[in-house]
């Protein structure tokens, strides 16, 4: 499901970031965190007061030579009234108020959405006065905070989750719900385009966190595909990287919303870092995945096509489970082979193991002997469990978890994958004390 976003945002060396990760090192109920597309902009989802939200970072704004400071001051924060549900606008309170502070706030003011002023680099109550300057800006009381040593962190959450929507679950109904992500322009509207002109669709509205989002529901063979599109752009920035950033958010959304993530990339460019990092994040967030090569039909040099293919195993080696496609959302080619991949991804996501199946393989790795040992101490496998699915959670009980290693959770991966498979299915594995 999608969470409510807080927007973090300001001008640069304000502690931003230093907030965001104070958040995450105060271990404030976490459910997950990992770095984003543009240049490692973090967010973090955390759990307040029985609210659940995602925290983002937009980052320093970077004042380039060719583009007026005004202008990049507006784009960075009219991306977060676009977006936000709750905007913090984080300010200096040993520099005082600034004139890039004044900017921010005049564009968030008119956004009239709930904002909140934190006011950083108050570390005692010697300093607090500070705070009264910002009163200028129009945008109600400041809340002193220190980022570096965690003080008053915790009003400012209270502050935050009083704002922050409700979020209902919405009721489960027996659709493929499919989210198309990738960079800009690699051609996810046109795939799209390309299956709708082959197939009857409807279009319906699904109510966001921030707004309506407008998915496509199409019926195929007795099958019902949600696609929740990700490809238009609202709005075009001077800046590369607000486009980037603003596509991040997008596919962070609707990322929460799918079972699976087709993940487009531009065969002619090649897969970029940024594509390894969205897959990255559709693994993170227990999606399938099927992996998309567009604009194979432009693909006339064989030297390159293997070139291409060579980079996409590299940088995804860790998505080896996700079939990849060659398609051409130009002319056709491989379309009808999204749908054929859907429905077996759906299937393996949705797969349960039996018991006793499960620890038949647990007898197999038991007489292989790879067991880890570290201090005198052996691990042991006494049984297994699958207890969820979609994604499928599996759980090892064990007598000593803190022995399992990496690659020993990657191993105890291979094995059940040998056997079961799971096509394009991320699995989660866990290893838990069988005292407990």
């Amino acid at each position: 499901m999608t969470y409510p976003l807080v927007a973090v945002v300001g001008r640069p060396n304000v502690g931003k970031s230093t907030l965001v990760n104070r958040i995450v090192s105060q271990q404030l109920a976490i459910v997950h965190e990992s770095a984003g597309v543009t240049r490692d902009r973090n967010y973090v989802e955390a759990e307040w007061n029985g609210k659940t939200f995602t925290m983002i970072d937009t980052g320093g704004i970077d004042f380039g030579e060719d583009i007026s400071m005004g202008q990049l001051i507006t784009d960075q924060a009219m991306l977060a009234i676009e977006e936000a549900d709750v905007i913090v606008l984080v300010v200096d309170g040993i520099v005082g108020q600034m004139h890039e502070d004044e900017m921010v706030a005049k564009v968030l003011r008119a956004s009239k959405k709930p904002i909140v002023l934190a006011v950083n680099k108050i570390d005692d109550m010697a300093h607090e006065a500070a705070i009264y300057d910002f009163y200028n800006l129009g945008l109600g009381d400041p809340h002193p905070v220190s980022s570096n040593h965690g003080r008053g962190v915790g009003d400012l959450l209270d502050v935050i989750a009083a704002l922050i929507p409700s979020v209902e679950r919405i009721e489960d109904i027996n659709e493929v719900k499919v989210a198309i992500v990738g960079r800009p322009n690699v051609g996810k509207s046109s795939i799209i385009n390309k299956i709708l002109g082959e197939e009857r669709a409807i279009v319906s509205d699904i109510p966001g966190t921030t707004r309506d989002t407008i998915d496509t529901v199409l019926e195929k063979d007795g099958v019902i595909y949600r696609f929740i599109d990700t490809a238009g752009l609202r709005r075009q920035s001077s800046a590369k990287e607000d486009v980037e950033y603003y596509s991040f958010v997008r596919s962070l959304r609707a990322l929460d919303r799918a079972d699976i993530a087709v993940i487009v990339i531009d065969a002619v460019e090649g897969p970029s870092t940024q594509d390894q990092k969205i897959a990255n994040l559709a693994e993170d967030r227990g999606c399938a995945s099927i992996l998309i090569l567009n604009k194979w039909d432009l693909m006339d040099d064989p030297e390159w096509a293997t070139k291409v293919q060579d980079v996409l195993e590299n940088k995804m080696r860790f998505l080896d489970y996700a079939p990849r496609l060659k398609v051409s959302a130009e002319t056709g080619m491989g379309i009808h082979k999204i749908f054929e991949q859907l429905n077996i991804v759906m299937g393996e996501y949705e797969k349960r193991v039996s018991t006793s199946a499960l620890n038949g393989l647990v007898m197999k790795i038991k007489s292989e002997g790879f067991q880890p040992s570290k201090g005198g101490k052996t691990l042991k496998i006494s049984y297994a469990a699958q207890i969820r699915i979609r994604p499928p959670v599996f759980v090892f009980f064990v007598n000593h978890p803190d022995l399992v290693s990496d690659s020993y959770k990657r191993y105890i991966e291979n094995q059940i994958r040998d056997v079961f498979v799971f096509i394009g299915t991320p699995l989660n594995i866990q290893f838990r004390s069988k005292y407990t």
